[in-house]
């Protein structure tokens, strides 16, 4: 954008702030997703500053991005509803195990140095290859493998980890 149109650029959103979120307030209900709409409203204008500038109202365009913004920012959060005869709940396995094992695996982990933690991660929580993980940490295969020998033996001498059943789901991590 040329200097002379940045200058007026941001003599208008000076002059208008104000009132652009006086107005994204009362569309949005909540000061801080006014001040979103407003830089929103305002970023898109600056893209098409030119457009703006040439309209026959420039305040009438960017309010009406502004608007626009706000009907994209609603169908985003927009929660539909189906009307049905049934009750949408259906019995599940307590998972309460769950919470504990994650808990147990979490300070297990925890305990490990940060290299070794991180091989452990990458590897068996995110699922990636040995060089996927050697590339992501900037070492070699070797390296990996090493970490993640030393982690899981370390795992599998770590009291609190040999509370994790293997028909639970956990300790496959272990037992890699």
């Amino acid at each position: 954008m040329k200097t002379s149109a940045e200058a007026e650029y941001r003599q208008y959103v000076a002059d208008r702030w104000p009132r652009m979120l006086r107005t994204a307030y009362l569309l949005t209900g909540n000061h801080h997703d006014a001040e979103d709409l407003a830089q929103v409203a305002l970023a898109k204008a600056y893209t098409g500053w030119e457009r703006v500038q040439r309209a026959a109202d420039p305040d009438a365009y960017v309010w009406r991005i502004m608007i626009n913004a706000n009907a994209d920012r609603l169908r985003r959060l927009k929660v539909r509803e189906w009307l049905t005869n049934r009750f949408p709940e259906r019995q599940s396995a307590d998972r309460a195990d769950r919470i504990v094992d994650r808990s147990l695996l979490m300070e297990a982990l925890g305990r490990l140095p940060a290299r070794q933690r991180a091989v452990v991660v990458l590897r068996f929580l995110e699922d990636r290859s040995e060089s996927e993980v050697a590339a992501v940490l900037g070492t070699g295969v070797g390296t990996v493998r090493s970490h993640t020998a030393r982690a899981l033996a370390g795992l599998r001498r770590d009291g609190a980890v040999l509370g994790l059943g293997p028909g639970r789901g956990r300790a496959a991590v272990v037992n890699r």
